[in-house]
């Protein structure tokens, strides 16, 4: 049987990673009432640096779009298939950025786009960014999210 969500991501010329570990003593992600919970992503290969000094808006975007991908392939192995996902509900991005950097909502970007390339209308979500002086390690973006989910 096909994937109407994996043949997208084909199309997309997207191919999903294995999922990423918690960096901590946290679940990758809880269901309570058909809504999925997913801890905070940041981009593959785990760069380091800040927004406004070592990367630019673009990059930034990019970043965000690949910490997306990562938040996809933890769905992926929660729910088995793409397709469990009914709505992206809530996205939170925190963006590390020098005090002067006034583009975090332009680097979000990369994950809402994301979203809406992959799931269509259902990838359309409510959203918040905030610009922070620190993240873990140093990532240049971290990205919590929350789904409806079939269950």
């Amino acid at each position: 049987m096909s994937s109407e969500v994996e043949n997208r991501l084909l199309q997309l010329g997207i191919v999903l990673p294995g999922a990423s570990s918690p960096a901590a003593k946290y679940a990758n992600v809880v269901i309570v009432d058909g809504l999925m919970y997913v801890s905070g992503k940041g981009p593959a290969g785990r760069p380091r640096g800040k927004l406004g000094e070592h990367f630019t808006t673009a990059d930034g975007y990019d970043l965000a779009r690949s910490a997306g991908i990562e938040v996809l392939a933890v769905l992926r192995e929660a729910l088995g298939s793409l397709d469990r996902v009914r709505r992206v509900v809530k996205v939170q991005g925190f963006v590390n950025a020098t005090p002067d950097y006034e583009e975090p909502h332009k680097v979000l970007d990369g994950f809402s786009d994301l979203m809406m390339d992959v799931f269509g209308d259902r990838g359309n979500h409510a959203r918040s960014v905030l610009g922070a002086v620190s993240l873990r390690d140093q990532l240049p973006v971290i990205v919590d999210s929350i789904f409806q989910v079939e269950v």
